[in-house]
């Protein structure tokens, strides 16, 4: 026997180009239908179900892991029910330590709370000027309204706390929140 009629036997002969496509296509169903199996799992680590006192524990280890939080910095947030007063009279006193008041669109902190969220409150800053405080020359500070204080947003992530279909158990959903963590003065934006 010749060696020219001898196949080897990991080399298939080619095939018809119309049964190539049909085993493809049996190939590509597979393929299909491993990948939704595959999705259907992440998709159960995803919203892995926790009684309401293991919720808080995994809350705060994927926050750690995956979502770090900023650290706050502020001595302590006041509560958002009082109003803000822009507090120009500081500026000729001496100048005081932290940014949110050396600022000429100073700032104040206070504390957010979300129900149903991980962190469950944090603080936001609220800007205590509508105007922008000028200092110029041997003048006292004044307001100027030429000018606007805006807040400077950050989108922040949080876990939200989800039912799960049993009713019973939940599952933490991340949700970008906007968060003001500053302000600062510019010039008013005109229609």
């Amino acid at each position: 026997m010749s060696r020219a009629n001898e196949t080897h036997p990991l080399v298939q002969p080619v095939k018809s180009s119309q049964s190539i496509s049909r085993e493809e296509r049996m190939d590509m169903k597979q393929i299909l239908i491993f990948s939704l199996c595959l999705v259907s799992v992440w998709t159960c680590r995803m919203k892995h179900c926790c009684d309401e006192s293991e919720l808080a524990k995994a809350a705060e280890r994927k926050l750690e892991s995956h979502y770090p939080q900023p650290q706050e910095l502020v001595p302590a947030a006041q509560e958002p029910g009082s109003p803000p007063s822009c507090p120009v009279a500081l500026f000729a006193q001496q100048t005081p330590a932290h940014l949110s008041n050396r600022s000429l669109s100073p700032w104040r902190y206070v504390r957010r709370t979300m129900k149903d969220h991980f962190p469950s409150s944090y603080a936001e800053a609220q800007c205590l000027c509508f105007g922008c405080v000028l200092i110029q020359d041997n003048k006292p500070p004044v307001e100027n309204h030429n000018y606007n204080s805006v807040p400077v947003i950050q989108s922040r992530v949080f876990l939200k706390k989800e039912p799960c279909s049993d009713g019973e158990k939940y599952y933490l959903k991340p949700v970008s929140v906007k968060v003001a963590v500053g302000c600062t003065c510019a010039r008013p934006a005109y229609n």
